[in-house]
């Protein structure tokens, strides 16, 4: 359609309006519906990669290790009030499958909500040993959610250390945990890049007992090792008893799909000192030139 006649100085005004609140006349990088466009996916893949990147540099972030795990995995304190009030629920109704289904899962929690306490443990150990004033080594990064990771960043805020969280838009929302440093909270849209900047700096993975979200950071992990598509890693699976009751990878090797030297690929461990005293000696071997 034709634009009509400009006929005076009203009608010029009213068309420069209209000019320039249209969105052609918007600057492209600040136009977000533009860059929202399914053609401008690789723009919004880039952007994603490139400014957590110049964030974590201009930190001066020089090495990260990995702490994946439940987000339902709660302190203890915690989980034994929610114990609690189902017990007094049940109290009351004691004939509702509902609550006790709910009770039966709250009880498993609170049994492992020992990781909570040592998920912080290990925050607190790694976070001692690797910071400094000029540079930072080994700096715990977590997914920023609740849980395993809430009690990671929760270690190192404990002794004013540095740590990152790379929360990820989700359905449900989920809001970073409080303990993550501020200049280090970062959010992502996409986990393709998520993923690429948790093992971009990543001297360790440590994967304490979780789901979905866990075993795929873990079996991401192994399988980059495995592929050699990283440099061998540390991937410490936190509760043993937890970990060989959720996946058989004997039977896996029994199977012939995954190779016996394939299980040397991790090890567990039970403690935080356990896990941090392993990754440091997996290290000291390599400078030594006695790890295999």
């Amino acid at each position: 359609m034709c634009a009509k006649k400009i006929r005076n100085s009203k009608d010029r005004e009213k068309r420069l309006g209209l000019l320039e609140r249209s969105p052609a006349y918007r600057i492209a990088y600040k136009d977000l519906d533009f860059l929202e466009e399914d053609y401008n996916r690789p723009i919004r893949l880039q952007l994603e990669l490139l400014k957590p990147e110049q964030i974590l540099r201009r930190h001066k972030i020089e090495s990260t290790i990995v702490v994946f795990g439940g987000t339902r995995i709660i302190e203890p304190k915690e989980a034994q009030k929610k114990v609690n009030k189902l017990q007094r629920a049940i109290e009351r109704k004691p004939d509702d499958k509902a609550l006790r289904k709910k009770l039966r899962i709250a009880k498993s929690i609170l049994a492992k909500s020992g990781y909570y306490d040592e998920a912080r443990e290990f925050g607190r150990l790694v976070s001692a040993e690797g910071q400094s004033f000029d540079y930072h080594q080994w700096v715990i990064v977590t997914g920023g959610g609740p849980g395993i990771m809430e009690a990671a960043n929760r270690g190192a805020s404990d002794i004013g250390a540095k740590s990152i969280g790379l929360n990820i838009t989700l359905p449900m929302e989920q809001a970073p945990n409080p303990y993550i440093s501020p200049e280090l909270c970062l959010q992502f849209h996409y986990f393709a890049l998520r993923k690429m900047h948790f093992f971009l700096r990543a001297k360790a993975l440590v994967a304490f007992p979780g789901g979905y979200g866990t075993l795929d950071e873990l079996f991401e992990a192994l399988t980059l090792v495995q592929t050699q598509k990283t440099p061998p890693l540390p991937i410490v699976l936190f509760g043993e008893k937890y970990w060989r009751k959720v996946m058989n990878f004997d039977k896996l090797v029994k199977e012939g799909t995954i190779d016996e030297e394939d299980l040397n690929l991790f090890v567990y461990a039970d403690t935080a000192a356990d896990a941090w005293n392993y990754i440091k000696y997996f290290y000291e071997a390599k400078e030594d030139g006695t790890s295999e």
